[in-house]
């Protein structure tokens, strides 16, 4: 790639697109760099340095995600918005697991403030659970069940984890059926107070 055409767009699509060949976790400066045939100089000028590089990659994974996220779900409701979503979720983390993996970094809060990127996933989340009629603090125990569930799922299966001879389609098909049936069926706990809202106020992007 020619060095005058470089933009930190392209630098940061670059990154994120080696995120998905070598890990998010291995991409450096100056991995990055070779890629393009330059000198690591040359990327500070749109960089500011590896920390930078990576705050920039995760922010643009995360609004790829929630576009992704947002898509499966438009104009879909109760079950069927869960299978969107999870399906959307799934496809997603595997895909693009430098990507997905970007999106898990802890970035300044400040920073991710700023951005809409999380938020909309979070949106979205909690928009896809309205139909189960789950109220706090039940809607964010169901909102934290169901991201374990789907990110447990997704990065066990990256991860080449589930050796059994049972067909991971099938089980990821129950997984979907198990979490509608309990979103559906979910127990009052002692410390559910309906007078809390949806409590869209107190939700972070870790949600």
């Amino acid at each position: 790639m020619a060095r005058a055409g470089l933009t930190a767009d392209r630098v940061v699509a670059a990154a994120a697109d080696l995120a998905d060949s070598i890990g998010f976790d291995k991409v450096t400066v100056t991995a990055l760099a070779r890629g393009f045939g330059v000198k690591d100089a040359s990327l500070y000028s749109h960089v500011s340095g590896l920390q930078d590089l990576r705050t920039r990659v995760a922010l643009l994974a995360a609004g790829e995600f929630a576009d992704r996220l947002s898509e499966a779900v438009a104009g879909r409701a109760g079950r069927d918005a869960l299978v969107g979503f999870a399906h959307a979720y799934r496809t997603f983390a595997l895909e693009h697991p430098g990507r997905y993996q970007a999106t898990q970094m802890k970035i300044d809060p400040a920073v991710a403030q700023e951005s809409s990127a999380f938020r909309r996933t979070v949106d979205t989340t909690y928009a896809m659970m309205r139909a189960y009629r789950l109220t706090e603090p039940d809607l964010t125990d169901a909102v934290r069940m169901l991201r374990s569930t789907l990110h447990g799922f997704s990065d066990l299966e990256a991860d080449g984890a589930f050796r059994a001879d049972r067909d991971v389609e099938a089980s990821w098909e129950r997984t979907l059926g198990a979490l509608d049936l309990v979103l559906k069926n979910w127990p009052a706990g002692p410390e559910s107070d309906s007078k809390k809202g949806d409590g869209h106020e107190d939700r972070h992007a870790d949600e």
